[in-house]
């Protein structure tokens, strides 16, 4: 069946997570932040991820703004950066993600043209809100879909479910678009049509299912639907 929907994640797909992490750096006063900046913003991101892994297997859910700060906490430690009044910086700022730059356009392009699009995420329901709202595309986007609905995080099948529940449409009218090789991975073993959006031209996952179509930017999602 041809594609008449596409589900974007959120973070690192839509919104540059390493953004709250460069522009408290950049900021007067932050030179120690000035100086690790990159690696807590690795660090940041890759603990995060795996916290939402551990609670999933382990049945311990909680909300994406608590793994937020727990992944932050590690990397700050792990830099040796100590310091209460940056760590709030960094946590309001994350509550404004910058998008990437195309992704204005591209959702513009794919609405103009009778695309439904919609968001699943980890992200509570609040944290997509104000993303949204502070990149100022909501007026491009039919639904905001949150883990929360469903109590696990990605790359749990009941997170994919909420699609047809919510959208009303079969599995293969659906266009999955993520940054993450693994939530791509997830989406396509679901039954989704999916791509990845390898923007740190990274290897393939190893995994039981592989993403149908690998960019290195959302440019590229407009000729696949």
């Amino acid at each position: 069946m041809p594609i008449t929907t596409c589900i974007f994640d959120a973070y690192g797909t839509l919104f540059d997570v390493a953004g709250a992490a460069r522009i408290a750096a950049a900021e007067k006063g932050r030179e120690k932040l000035a100086q690790v900046w990159p690696q807590i913003a690795r660090d940041w991101r890759q603990k995060q991820l795996e916290y939402t892994w551990l609670r999933a297997v382990a049945d311990r859910h909680c909300d994406f703004w608590q793994v937020t700060q727990d992944g932050l906490d590690w990397a700050l430690d792990a830099a040796g950066l100590d310091d209460r009044e940056t760590r709030e910086r960094l946590l309001a700022l994350y509550w404004e993600l910058p998008a990437y730059g195309e992704v204005p356009h591209v959702l513009a392009d794919l609405t103009a043209r009778g695309m439904r699009c919609a968001i699943l995420s980890n992200g509570s329901p609040e944290m997509l809100q104000a993303a949204v709202e502070s990149a100022g595309i909501g007026e491009f986007l039919v639904a905001r879909l949150s883990v929360e609905d469903v109590g696990v995080f990605k790359p749990h099948a009941r997170v994919y479910d909420m699609v047809g529940a919510r959208m009303g449409c079969a599995r293969d009218e659906v266009l999955f678009v993520s940054s993450n090789g693994w939530d791509a991975a997830g989406a396509a073993g679901y039954g989704f049509q999916t791509a990845w959006v390898n923007r740190a031209d990274a290897p393939v996952d190893r995994l039981y299912a592989a993403p149908h179509h690998i960019v290195t930017d959302l440019t590229a999602i407009k000729g696949l639907c």
